[in-house]
């Protein structure tokens, strides 16, 4: 995915990504971006559903 990349650009990315954020935010996107991943996979295999028809039995 980053074959192109070299290690400099990867860094300036980060960077630029950083201060445009900042730090408090930083830990806020990652997690939004993880779930939302998350979710998309669950979703293209088609677990979405069940997995919380599963929980809502549980809870009950």
């Amino acid at each position: 995915m980053f074959g192109s990349l070299g290690i400099w650009e990867i860094l300036l990315i980060v960077v630029v990504i950083a201060l445009l954020f900042g730090g408090k935010k930083l830990p806020e996107l990652g997690k939004g971006l993880g779930q939302g991943i998350k979710n998309f996979k669950n979703a293209i295999k088609g677990e979405g559903k069940d997995e919380s028809e599963h929980k809502d039995d549980q809870a009950n």
